[in-house]
């Protein structure tokens, strides 16, 4: 693929389409189909579907791993499997497989090592991304001892480790305690705020609402919806009031008066989430 002009699309899938084949060259599953789609600079893009509908197969694409049976993509306008696009990509797949033996400081230094980066560097970054995960304290102990949790703070860090302008995050949050996810959200503001483009899969719904811009549902292979999220969950017909200061006697004239034009309401009290209020409880002080 010849590079183009990179302009805001940091992602740019047309008509990608894989299908698998057995042994004898038969069609076997058409796991995506016709999928195109565009992701901008900056954005924090969301792909979800339930399991089967093709999500890590279309990620695996646009990284270069699968050759597509029709249709192309490109990453910063360059081939997925080019120098150039790998070396501004960081990836955690959503299963990491790290040497057992080695400790989270030895194992970000050897993947620094890949990258070329200058000793003073690589002490740098390694040092900074142990103290942003949290595992500081255990990055001279093996991976091997670690739980999930730990080893998916190993991975966030090695997928960060050459400051890659696009960060691809297949279920980040998988093995994390609540503590560990909200610290993921938090991460992937900040990543955000300084104009890194993200790529996020996961099943927790709920923390694609809070972070992404824009999703792409996938089933069955192909795109059933796509949009930002605040023009896809908002209810057109429906008007939300929050108000305080009033008796239950003024709430209740608010709510005949509403009753009498020929609307319909629902009064209830709004309640936290149940993360923020874990979180609050174990004393975390920026939770907002």
């Amino acid at each position: 693929m010849e590079p183009k002009h990179e302009g805001d699309d940091i992602i740019s899938a047309e008509n990608l389409t894989k299908i698998f084949r057995d042994f004898w060259r038969r069609p076997k599953k058409r796991a995506v189909d016709g999928v195109s789609l565009s992701i901008k600079k900056g954005e924090v893009f969301g792909l979800l579907g339930p399991n089967g509908s093709g999500k890590s197969t279309t990620i695996k694409m646009m990284l270069g791993l699968l050759k597509p049976s029709a249709g192309s993509v490109s990453l910063f306008g360059c081939s997925p499997s080019s120098t150039a696009a790998k070396s501004r990509l960081g990836y955690l797949p959503e299963f990491s497989n790290f040497h057992p033996y080695l400790t989270p400081r030895e194992t970000l230094h050897y993947y620094a090592g890949l990258f070329n980066m200058p000793a003073s560097l690589r002490k740098e970054r390694t040092e900074t991304l142990l103290q942003q995960m949290g595992i500081a304290d255990a990055a001279d102990r093996q991976i091997g001892e670690f739980s999930k949790g730990m080893s998916r703070r190993v991975g966030l860090a090695q997928a960060l480790l050459n400051d890659p302008d696009l960060i691809v995050l297949d279920e980040p949050t998988s093995g994390l305690d609540p503590i560990g996810r909200h610290d993921v959200k938090m991460l992937i503001n900040a990543l955000a705020a300084r104009g890194k483009t993200i790529l996020l899969s996961s099943h927790l719904l709920a923390e694609i609402e809070d972070v992404c811009d824009r999703v792409a549902i996938l089933c069955d292979g192909s795109i059933r919806a796509e949009g930002r999220l605040s023009d896809l969950l908002e209810c057109r017909d429906q008007v939300r009031l929050t108000i305080g200061g009033l008796s239950e006697e003024q709430v209740d004239q608010i709510r005949d008066d509403i009753v009498k034009r020929g609307g319909r309401v629902a009064i209830d009290h709004p309640a936290m989430t149940l993360e923020a209020y874990f979180l609050a409880s174990v004393g975390r002080e920026d939770v907002k």
